[in-house]
């Protein structure tokens, strides 16, 4: 009897999604495409290839990047049934530039929501019936946060890396006082990260806000990053254990050291480098950038409209299109079938 109340849930839901997927369109429409050089103050929408003077290594894959977020799951029983639980969802990054040979901007992540591209995704289980091995890497990032490895994981790593192509629609604004150094920044996300849900043949991505309405303002994202709880205090035998699978893994940035409780030698932490067929190209010239830029494209403190998308504008009108219809005319058919069933069941019909 619950599956047709939630089959009609579900329906409104999806009707509902599909006018904010909708009005999604129509503003990115509606935003002019500009030129990064003659890009007005305000809401604009920018594309280039994304550079910048530092970088930091994603911790699963080792690649250079300008942003990374990892996220763990582990498949544990909740009640009666069995489901995925999320355990890790660690995000870092510095700031970077977007170049369309117009000019550089400086991008701030922070707020945005995030369609980009997901540079690893697996699953691993190493129970005794199946046992597929874990890369070292995996095995020391999994250690640091204390991943029981025995059970079922699924990991999933999406990066930001040089020379990406990115569309970004945010606000142009003066810079509030952000410098481009090589400390890694905990990332705030908005509510547009790629993890999607299955409904039927279709994978569609649920937030509850148009470009992160729901999430934290400017103000709040800056409160937020100031009041992440510190991790307990280890003992030195297990920040031994820890900081060796760290120089294992080639991680060397001190925010990533940090934010497992592990104080990072600086003799030992220049020294590491990066796995072997992971080396990055040299990074630009630190005198051919602005560090401290004018402008800054970012989350806007009225306008709080902000995505950064590795898919065109074309392709993300295209899409939000076939989505928003799919929902508004889906939805109501799910909730009209959803009723009819729960008639039949009580007998009404």
């Amino acid at each position: 009897m619950i599956w047709p109340i939630v089959g009609a849930a579900a329906g409104l839901y999806l009707f509902y999604r599909g006018f904010v997927l909708l009005q999604r369109k129509r503003l990115i429409l509606n935003t002019p495409q500009s030129k990064i050089r003659s890009a007005a103050m305000g809401l604009v929408e920018v594309s280039g290839l994304t550079t910048g003077p530092y970088s930091l290594l994603a911790p699963v894959t080792a690649r250079p990047c300008y942003l990374y977020r990892t996220m763990v799951w582990q498949w544990e029983r909740q009640g009666k049934n069995n489901t995925w639980v999320k355990k890790v969802d660690e995000s870092l990054h510095v700031p970077f530039y977007l170049d369309d040979n117009t000019g550089r901007v400086l991008v701030n992540p922070q707020g945005a929501d995030l369609d980009i591209h997901c540079d690893f995704k697996e699953e691993f289980n190493n129970s005794i019936f199946t046992r597929l091995g874990i890369p070292e890497n995996i095995s020391n990032f999994l250690l640091m946060h204390s991943i029981d490895t025995e059970k079922k994981i699924k990991i999933e790593e999406y990066c930001i890396k040089p020379k990406n192509s990115l569309f970004v629609l945010g606000t142009l604004a003066h810079n509030p006082g952000l410098e481009v150094t090589g400390t890694a920044v905990q990332t705030i996300h908005g509510s547009g990260l790629r993890t999607s849900s299955t409904f039927g043949a279709l994978s569609l991505s649920f937030g509850t806000s148009l470009f992160g309405g729901a999430s934290a303002s400017s103000a709040a994202i800056s409160a937020a990053v100031s009041q992440v709880p510190a991790r307990p205090v280890l003992d030195k035998a297990k920040q031994d254990q820890i900081a060796a699978a760290m120089m294992k893994a080639g991680i060397t940035n001190p925010a990533a050291w940090a934010a497992v409780g592990v104080t990072p030698l600086a003799t030992v932490a220049s020294a590491v480098s990066a796995p072997a067929g992971t080396a990055a190209a040299p990074a630009p010239a630190l005198e051919q950038f602005d560090l401290h830029p004018a402008t800054v494209l970012m989350k806007g403190m009225h306008d709080h409209s902000f995505l950064i998308s590795w898919k065109s504008q074309r392709e993300l009108v295209g899409s939000l299109s076939w989505k928003s219809a799919l929902m508004i005319w889906g939805g109501p058919a799910l909730t009209v079938l959803s009723v009819y069933l729960f008639a039949l069941q009580f007998g009404w019909l």
